[in-house]
């Protein structure tokens, strides 16, 4: 019992002493290893009388406890140490300039979106939102798509397989035209948005996505016709691509939401192999290129919407942001804007401090 006792006593003074974790262990396997006199010592029970035992038990267990409840202390307090001495050793100095660290930038679809509201809100318009998770009569009833129109089939459209509560379709949209529905239901007339927003139809190809971005113009007020609509969408397409020998031609066509409908073109050069927009698409050198839809809104969608077709009036157009991003600013592929690849997000992501606005230029990046 004196040994135990003793043998105790040194060992709790080495732990204390000891100055690092390799010292440490050094006492941990001295005391408690397998051949540590703690765990000797325990060995040795099983030879003695009961009596033998009953004292002796005690005393051991008692050592090995204290042993151990002091190297826990102990190494908690190495560690501790060793780590406010890494800490002191690894500041940083944070006045420093962080030119080194990597930068992030703003997407060019993102940065085309706030130079569209920048614009458009020049004109008088708001922004509108809405879900991109739609039901079918707000994607395509209201917007006079029949039942049987392609538009709806499974190979156009990613369908949900549940039901919406009053037993509706329910999708993902296909362009962001519900949210004029939805705008019209709610605000009435006159009104004058646009809707920018991500759409989804299923196609992929280098010039499609099945995941896209489009803005949608709607203008609800009496006496609109499609003047209002060409000089609306030409002083858009000025500001925009920083020209004013944007020369826009509309052509017939045909959009069950808008009657009479026409598609839009502009005129465009080739210069170092990308299309630069602007000049006469009939002129030596020059041609043409769609660029969008638009029309006269339907007078059905105006019912559609609670609105009387004989009082009110209005158009609408829908841009790929995609697209017009592809044209400004000379990207070639579409798939690249969702590939994350950091070196193209270099070259053609903008500052977070490059705000657009029709003062500066909306398209001059920092």
């Amino acid at each position: 019992m004196t040994d135990i006792t003793s043998q105790t006593e040194a060992a709790l003074a080495a732990i204390a002493a000891a100055t690092s974790l390799d010292a440490l262990e050094a006492e941990r396997l001295e005391a408690l290893g397998k051949k540590g006199w703690v765990s000797l010592a325990l060995k040795t029970l099983g030879g003695m009388s009961p009596e033998e035992r009953t004292a002796a038990a005690p005393a051991i267990q008692s050592a090995r406890a204290a042993i151990a409840d002091a190297l826990e202390a102990k190494k908690a307090a190495l560690e501790a140490a060793a780590l406010e001495e890494q800490l002191a050793r690894e500041t940083i100095d944070l006045t420093l300039p962080a030119v080194a660290a990597p930068k992030g930038s703003v997407h060019p679809v993102s940065q085309v979106m706030d130079e569209l509201a920048e614009i458009f809100a020049d004109l008088g318009f708001a922004v509108a939102t809405g879900p991109e998770i739609e039901d079918d009569w707000h994607n395509f009833t209201a917007l006079n798509m029949d039942e049987t129109h392609p538009a709806r089939a499974m190979h156009d459209t990613f369908y949900f397989p549940d039901k919406s509560a009053d037993g509706k379709d329910i999708l993902l949209r296909t362009h962001t035209s519900p949210v004029q529905i939805r705008s019209m239901l709610e605000q009435g007339a006159p009104i004058r948005i646009i809707a920018p927003g991500r759409v989804y139809r299923s196609d992929s190809d280098a010039t499609h996505t099945p995941m896209f971005h489009q803005v949608e113009g709607l203008v609800i007020d009496k006496d609109i016709h499609l003047g209002h609509l060409k000089w609306t969408l030409e002083t858009f397409f000025k500001a925009f691509f920083e020209r004013e020998d944007i020369v826009l031609r509309l052509r017939p066509s045909y959009f069950p939401f808008t009657e009479p409908s026409v598609e839009v073109d502009v005129g465009y050069s080739t210069e170092g192999g990308r299309r630069v927009v602007g000049g006469h698409g009939d002129a030596p050198g020059h041609a043409w290129m769609e660029i969008g839809g638009s029309g006269m809104v339907n007078a059905r969608v105006l019912e559609f919407a609670g609105l009387e077709p004989g009082e009110w009036q209005g158009f609408a157009f829908g841009l790929g942001i995609d697209r017009i991003a592809m044209l400004k600013y000379g990207m070639n592929d579409l798939r690249a804007f969702f590939d994350g690849d950091p070196r193209w997000l270099a070259h053609y992501g903008f500052s977070p401090f490059d705000q657009p606005t029709l003062s500066a230029g909306v398209g001059a990046k920092a």
